[in-house]
């Protein structure tokens, strides 16, 4: 950028190399954008703009005394997308589509970690509106409108977030009996400042789901009084929708790290919890409506 400022100041901001290039090209690193013709096989000029991101090419990898541990980038959030993915292509495979009352599906968001205000984010009208295009595939939602609010109600929305586990050396950060340790199952997160989305409704039927399916008890995440709470998506949906929703997921450490680290276990619990919210919610759900 120096070398390019310099240049500028000596010939007069232009040079008959770059008379054809518009002020945003002249204002990138010729380097990166020779690299990137090159990896992409076009010439620079045809290069008009682009969205970079650096990123950890690592590959994940086991650890611990018993191999007990996943270390890996991105585990925040992309072990709840994998297992909620693995979960939905496996209660399709077991032919749970067929029998079911239900709509199963899943979203993943944009701009989770910076607020979720876009337009591919959570805070976006993409979940309303996806709920109203079902509707109306289902001939439902033109002619009864009613339909679409019941839906909304009888809706739940789990947002699945990765938790913070508790670390060895900063344990008073925790709770004293609301400290999640890993390989331990899901966790449930709890704020009573509603930044996070989970009620004793929402988290019954979540402890009933675990309970049924011969999960370990699910593990409660609550942040000590005097410490700052983050917040995820489950408060946007509710807000945007007025769908109910909860907030959890897998305990980890090294939380927003270049290489973060789950249990292995948590995995395997996280699968099991996603698929009997696909297969069993609408029963639990009934229950406890009656």
């Amino acid at each position: 950028i120096l070398a390019m400022a310099v240049k500028d100041s000596l010939t007069g901001g232009s040079t008959d190399d770059d008379s054809t290039k518009d002020e945003w090209q002249k204002k990138q690193e010729p380097l990166l954008v020779q690299m990137l013709a090159a990896e992409l096989g076009v010439e620079t000029e045809d290069i008009l703009d682009f969205e970079l991101n650096l990123f950890d090419v690592q590959t994940a990898s086991l650890g611990g005394l018993h191999s007990e541990f996943v270390h890996s980038a991105r585990l925040d959030n992309l072990a709840s997308c994998f297992l909620s993915l693995r979960g939905l292509i496996d209660h399709v495979k077991g032919g749970g589509v067929q029998n079911d009352e239900d709509i199963s599906m899943i979203a993943m968001f944009d701009h989770e970690e910076v607020g979720s205000s876009s337009a591919t984010g959570a805070g976006s009208p993409i979940i309303g509106e996806a709920v109203k295009r079902i509707n109306h595939a289902l001939g439902a939602g033109a002619d009864s409108p009613i339909l679409y609010d019941r839906a909304i109600q009888r809706s739940l929305v789990l947002s699945v977030d990765q938790a913070h586990a508790v670390h060895p050396n900063y344990a008073s950060k925790h709770e004293k009996n609301h400290g999640p340790v890993m390989n331990g199952g899901m966790v449930i997160k709890r704020n009573a400042n509603q930044r996070y989305a989970t009620n004793g409704v929402t988290g019954l039927i979540i402890r009933q789901l675990a309970k049924n399916a011969g999960l370990p008890p699910i593990q409660e995440f609550v942040v000590r009084n005097d410490c700052g709470c983050g917040s995820t998506i489950g408060p946007v949906i509710s807000t945007a929708t007025g769908m109910r929703a909860i907030d959890m997921g897998c305990p980890q450490l090294s939380m927003h790290s270049i290489r973060e680290t789950m249990g292995v276990k948590d995995f395997t619990h996280g699968l099991a919890l996603f698929k009997a919210f696909f297969s069993d919610f609408s029963a639990i759900d009934s229950k406890i409506e009656e």
